[in-house]
């Protein structure tokens, strides 16, 4: 009976060190398009440039701190926020400019071509 304690004992041992010595790859997930990443109390990148007609997602990862998206000309404002999703479709060209409520020092810009 310790006999096949020890040999399960054994087994179980080389599963884990065989899982734990395997050389994974990790891939970078690919930029996804149109997106602006809300971290380090900024907007990544700052300026994004697009087509009418396309979406910009605002991801907010910014460790649990508060923020938003607001158009200067209060054509969007997305809800404050500390982490999930905000997408806005700009439909005419032209630029608009974007700041947070509570940082007013984070600013943004999407510029929209035809």
């Amino acid at each position: 009976m310790n006999t096949r304690r020890a040999l399960i004992a054994v087994a179980l041992t080389a599963v884990v060190v065989a899982g734990c010595s395997s050389q994974t790859t990790q891939e970078k997930p690919a930029p996804v398009p149109n997106q602006v990443t809300v971290i380090d109390r900024s907007y990544s990148p700052s300026s994004i440039t697009i087509s009418a007609g396309e979406t910009v997602t605002w991801v907010f990862d910014d460790g649990g701190m508060t923020h938003d998206v607001v158009a200067d000309d209060k054509s969007f404002r997305s809800p404050l926020m500390v982490s999930d999703t905000f997408t806005h479709t700009f439909t005419e060209p032209g630029t608009y400019s974007y700041h947070c409520t509570p940082h007013p020092d984070m600013l943004g810009t999407v510029v929209v071509q035809p």
